[in-house]
């Protein structure tokens, strides 16, 4: 059987939900009922199922053909055959099933929601050119070499720094010392990075260095950092073109996101 990613839940797929559509369908009554693309035990398939799977596939990338419309016409009768089967069975009946299509429905509607939500508060060009200057400029225009050495306190900071000024290699340090796993074994080498990646302190006391230097114990909330610097380079930032989808789409989160937080202050929670 075709996967259809989101719209293969119960409340799309079960005769329970096709039914409640038809429903719906009856008391329009205004236009002509589309002809069903099949009928299984009485039941009609309408056309417009057959479209929102198609839609759904087109987004992800396939091209609407014949082929696919026959293919999607058969997982559907398919899926109607197993709904009527299960609900003579009783299954439809049951606590857990109850549950996955009130789950379902709601999933169904959050989806709604944000569709409609992000179609009628649109993102302004200015907004995503402002967002992306802002960026621009918090970036900076440098990127650096960096190696670090993370301890638990203060004073193992000092005694590892003390080693450094005696003539201890910085990476064989880092590989005995350093608490951060995901650079220890590399002898402290974290590669290239903004300024802006890491915690202020952290940021403050790597661009005071120059090339070669290491600075004194740096306190972030992870621990006590050595930091050294091993070089540094222009960054070029991204054309606006490249990252205006990206940029666009954190705002309209950021956007539901504080629409979710008003409802959630407005609504009554026990």
């Amino acid at each position: 059987m075709l996967k259809f990613q989101k719209l293969a839940t119960v409340a799309l797929f079960s005769a329970f939900a096709i039914n409640q559509v038809h429903a719906q369908e009856n008391t329009a009554g205004a236009t002509e009922p589309e002809k069903p693309v099949a009928v299984v035990n009485g039941i009609a398939i309408p056309q417009a199922h057959v479209n929102m799977l198609v839609k759904n596939a087109s987004q992800q990338g396939k091209r609407d053909t014949p082929e696919l419309r026959a293919a999607i016409k058969d997982e559907l009768i398919n899926r109607e055959i197993m709904a009527q089967e299960a609900i003579k069975q009783g299954l439809d009946k049951q606590p857990d099933t109850i549950s996955q299509f009130e789950l379902a429905k709601k999933n169904v509607l959050v989806s709604v929601f944000y569709q409609n939500y992000l179609k009628t508060h649109p993102v302004s060009e200015d907004s995503i050119k402002q967002e992306y200057e802002n960026f621009k400029k918090s970036t900076g225009s440098k990127e650096y070499n960096v190696r670090h050495i993370l301890v638990k306190t203060e004073n193992e900071a000092k005694t590892i720094a003390a080693q450094l000024k005696k003539g201890a290699k910085f990476e064989d340090l880092a590989k005995k010392h350093s608490l951060d796993p995901g650079s220890r074994d590399k002898g402290g080498d974290l590669g290239w990075a903004l300024p802006g990646n890491f915690m202020p302190a952290f940021a403050d006391a790597l661009t005071s260095l120059k090339k070669g230097g290491v600075s004194a114990p740096v306190h972030v909330d992870t621990g006590w950092h050595l930091i050294k610097q091993e070089g540094v380079r222009d960054f070029k930032f991204p054309d606006y073109r490249d990252v205006k989808g990206n940029i666009m789409q954190r705002l309209q989160l950021q956007s539901v996101q504080k629409t979710l937080n008003d409802l959630r202050t407005s609504a009554k929670i026990e």
